[in-house]
């Protein structure tokens, strides 16, 4: 059985002074911790909060993320497409979510703010309706994506072909278009 901790605040701890097996946090806010390749086994977070954490390269092992808000974290190449699906539900301000998998997840109206999402994978991510405002998109990889009604006005560097995604009211600024004609090897002067 999971060992609840509810309504707790941990502030500058490690992966050696919270143990993350079987455990359900809820109401919880981690501020200032240090994360980096801890083992997530069993773990479920419920309406929690993560701000100025490094969460880079954790062990996702059946593991839920049911309400959680990542502020000003450090998540490289975090495994996001191994978090169980029922009520999966994350939001994102000011983080690093560079080389981070998405894959197969279900995310409508996620909202991703400032955020660097450099070679992140999309691949058959539904993401419909969600915000990519201020987001640096560099290499990330969209692949049979829903985009539908997403926002990219103000996202950069982004390449997206319209062919193999669904894109429809999706909106971007005009600067931004020569992302999606890229496969084309136009030259926009």
């Amino acid at each position: 059985m999971a060992q609840l901790i509810y309504d707790q605040t941990f502030n500058k701890q490690t992966t050696s002074t919270v143990a993350f097996e079987q455990t359900e946090f809820e109401c919880c806010v981690f501020e200032h911790c240090d994360f980096s390749e801890a083992q997530w086994t069993q773990t479920t977070f419920v309406d929690c909060d993560f701000i100025h954490c490094n969460l880079s390269m954790v062990g996702i092992h059946q593991t839920s993320l049911k309400n959680v808000r990542f502020e000003t974290c450090k998540m490289l190449g975090f495994a996001f497409h191994r978090c169980q699906d029922f009520l999966f539900e994350v939001s994102f301000a000011n983080c690093i979510l560079d080389f981070s998998n998405f894959t197969n997840k279900k995310m409508p109206k996620t909202r991703f703010i400032s955020c660097t999402l450099k070679e992140a994978t999309f691949d058959h991510t539904v993401l419909t309706g969600a915000l990519f405002e201020s987001c640096i998109l560099t290499n990330a990889l969209f692949y049979n994506t829903q985009l539908d009604a997403a926002n990219f006005v103000t996202a950069q560097d982004f390449k997206i072909d319209p062919a193999i995604n669904s894109l429809k009211k999706a909106q971007f600024a005009a600067y931004g278009l020569i992302g999606l004609l890229d496969k084309y090897d136009i030259k926009v002067v």
